[in-house]
């Protein structure tokens, strides 16, 4: 795993332990956390999708071995942040599900 791409597993890995932590020990009511846990999702939704079409549109990598290498790490990090958002959406489902 290269550099960049471990520092956006451990960024990630970070987000999700901080969101969890923070619904074991919110002091608001449940509804307004969800609500406000839906909405914090949404906009690291849209950051990852963002982060996944910069990465994605970048023509700047040398001819060569380091451009093989650079495509590599941007494949492993949009198919980890993929699944990130698959794991984002299912959260979002099961917070609504519950506030129903």
């Amino acid at each position: 795993m290269s550099k960049s791409t471990s520092n956006l597993f451990f960024y990630i890995t970070g987000c999700a332990t901080g969101i969890f932590l923070g619904i074991l020990y919110a002091p608001q009511k449940g509804e307004i956390t969800r609500d406000r846990l839906t909405f914090r999702l949404s906009k690291y939704k849209e950051q990852i999708e963002k982060l996944i079409a910069d990465l994605m549109e970048r023509d700047d990598f040398p001819e060569s071995m380091a451009k093989a290498e650079g495509e590599r790490v941007v494949s492993d990090a949009r198919e980890k942040a993929e699944r990130l958002l698959e794991d984002v959406d299912k959260l979002m489902a099961q917070i609504k599900n519950q506030s129903n």
